[in-house]
């Protein structure tokens, strides 16, 4: 059977989130701003929705709204809180590692006349919290809680707290980590927080943005009434619906399932240096400071697309290049930044349905699919 191998792009749709969604598109069809019986019955799931998700993250309902993406509520998160601190300062400070959507929403704030400075990593893709340490006039800083190519969970909390005793606010990106670990905005020491849905087994197409209490941020898009004037546009409350029961639901199996996918992952680290030669592990070595799900590993003398072909021959799905942008294949800025090999990486990411046999199918391919791009290369013997 395939084996899919590539949940850290998306998870498979939750049997929650589908059974939640499924009802929802009957008794969530209508407008929730109107106040009509049915439009009452989209408002109060909408609302039961926002208290769901907000419970999770330990926020407050009425500082969550929902987007059309998790991108769409990372670049509102950020954009929001540097245009409503221009007076502040319009200096952003960023880790090298962040998924391309902060990236470029730092580039749009820089083009638009701000400053970006970067803070470096770790050769696990870790930063010092002291790295983010303010300069005067820095309105805002962002930071992942986890990466989302090499797993390594970040130090937020001591990173907030330096920001914090400056007077400067936190983004925190928490696509790869909410869903797979815990994930609170208070212990995060968040002052914002970005999710997206199709990462944790929602679906497609909705993004998680928190605006805690008090914290200055204005919507730098025209205004809209919806979702608290953060987020415009017509809500799909069948998929947030969704979004809310899955959320839920993987809050309840994280305890039993770490372990399980932690296990496969530690079978890959152990196996694969003796049966691919030149390899490379990418990521913390210590498993309580990385996700449990997720291994990225590069291969010498390999062309990541070609051993991405070979293992989709051989019904395996998992993503090379950068994780951004493994379409077009771009090397990746996270295994750059800690001055890891760019080609020839694989990312393998485990879900709820992941079992041994993914693991075996994966080691019983990968040494061969490895070698048959190295001597098409050339590369036998080096």
């Amino acid at each position: 059977m395939p084996a899919y191998l590539d949940h850290a792009s998306t998870a498979v749709l939750h049997p929650a989130a589908r059974e939640a969604l499924l009802a929802a598109l009957d008794d969530g069809w209508a407008d929730p701003a109107r106040l009509y019986r049915d439009a009452r019955r989209a408002r109060m799931l909408l609302d039961a929705s926002r208290e769901t998700v907000a419970a999770v993250l330990g926020a407050r309902p009425d500082e969550v709204s929902f987007t059309s993406s998790g991108t769409h509520a990372a670049q509102l998160a950020i954009l929001g809180a540097a245009g409503a601190r221009r007076r502040s300062g319009t200096r952003m400070l960023v880790s090298a590692v962040e998924h391309s959507c902060v990236l470029h929403a730092a580039r749009w704030h820089e083009n638009a006349g701000g400053t970006v400075d970067t803070v470096g990593v770790d050769r696990f893709g870790r930063v010092d919290p002291a790295g983010f340490t303010p300069p005067p006039g820095t309105a805002l800083a962002s930071l992942q809680h986890a990466n989302h190519e090499v797993a390594t969970i970040q130090p937020v909390a001591a990173v907030a707290d330096v920001l914090h005793t400056a007077g400067v606010p936190l983004h925190v990106d928490a696509a790869m980590s909410a869903g797979r670990i815990p994930v609170d905005v208070v212990a995060l020491g968040a002052d914002l927080l970005s999710a997206s849905a199709h990462k944790f087994g929602g679906p497609a197409g909705v993004g998680i943005l928190v605006v805690r209490t008090g914290r200055r941020w204005r919507n730098p898009l025209p205004a809209d009434e919806r979702e608290g004037g953060r987020a415009g546009g017509f809500p799909n409350v069948a998929a947030i619906v969704a979004t809310a029961a899955a959320l839920h639901a993987r809050t309840i199996e994280i305890a039993d399932e770490t372990p399980r996918l932690a296990g496969y992952v530690e079978r890959l680290r152990t196996r694969l240096p003796h049966l691919v030669a030149d390899v490379e592990l990418l990521g913390d070595p210590d498993p309580a400071g990385r996700l449990p799900h997720l291994l990225t590993f590069s291969c010498l003398y390999v062309d990541g697309e070609a051993l991405l072909g070979e293992l989709d021959r051989a019904g395996i799905a998992v993503s090379s290049g950068s994780s951004c942008t493994s379409d077009a294949l771009t090397p990746s800025h996270v295994l750059a930044a800690m001055g890891a090999l760019t080609q020839g990486n694989i990312r393998v990411s485990f879900g709820r349905e992941s079992d041994g046999a993914d693991v075996d199918a994966l080691l019983a391919v990968l040494p061969e699919a490895v070698a048959r791009v190295r001597e098409r290369a050339g590369a036998v013997g080096l």
